[in-house]
């Protein structure tokens, strides 16, 4: 018999995890452009951050129109690396003035590499990027780049530093105890073999 699920976690409701997810507001508005495949993954770190944040809006899909990201009376800005991106700092949403539409690509870094090159309009957006040197918390995926982050702690990184002085911790609540009941699930023994003992990077996700 299948389990049954939350409908707004899609956790089973054994395991829901809706009373982690908090109710956060900031002048920051949030939206996810979520290649399909991840859409798909049980451990969907995109769904929390939005559920968490309010007016954010997650999109899935391949190809986007700016319909899908434009935010009247906010700057667009893409949170994806690039040599022309800007180093988030701690006060950046005062120093620019204005208020911040943060677009967020989700999926592997290569399926986030392609819906930019898929979609010329969102790759000439303004780039924003996190400083080096962030760990990531997300312990059983690994990356296809060295240093990457889970969405949900990309996205709460980046707007601790947009929305500085206040604090998006919360958002990571829902998330930390996902990765806890997975590696519940798995066992110490099975984690440690196929987590603990490889030398890979992290992935996002």
């Amino acid at each position: 018999m299948p389990r049954l699920l939350c409908t707004r976690c899609l956790r089973p409701r054994s395991h829901c995890l809706c009373a982690l997810i908090p109710s956060l507001s900031c002048r920051t508005r949030l939206v996810v452009l979520q290649h399909p495949s991840e859409a798909r993954h049980a451990l969907n770190t995109a769904r929390l951050a939005v559920l968490g944040l309010a007016g954010a809006r997650r999109v899935v899909g391949e190809h986007f129109s700016p319909d899908d990201w434009a935010e009247p009376g906010h700057a667009p800005r893409l949170l994806f690396p690039g040599d022309d991106a800007e180093v988030l700092s701690p006060g950046y949403g005062r120093e620019l003035g204005m208020p911040i539409q943060l677009i967020v690509p989700d999926g592997t870094w290569g399926h986030a590499r392609k819906l930019l090159h898929i979609n010329p309009a969102l790759a000439a957006l303004p780039r924003v990027m996190l400083p080096a040197g962030l760990s990531t918390r997300y312990r059983v995926r690994h990356a296809d780049v060295p240093g990457a982050l889970s969405t949900i702690e990309a996205v709460t990184h980046a707007l601790n530093a947009i929305e500085a002085p206040g604090n998006f911790d919360a958002l990571l609540r829902p998330f930390e105890a996902l990765i806890d009941g997975q590696i519940a699930g798995m066992g110490a023994d099975l984690y440690a073999r196929h987590h603990l003992n490889r030398k890979v990077p992290w992935r996002r996700g």
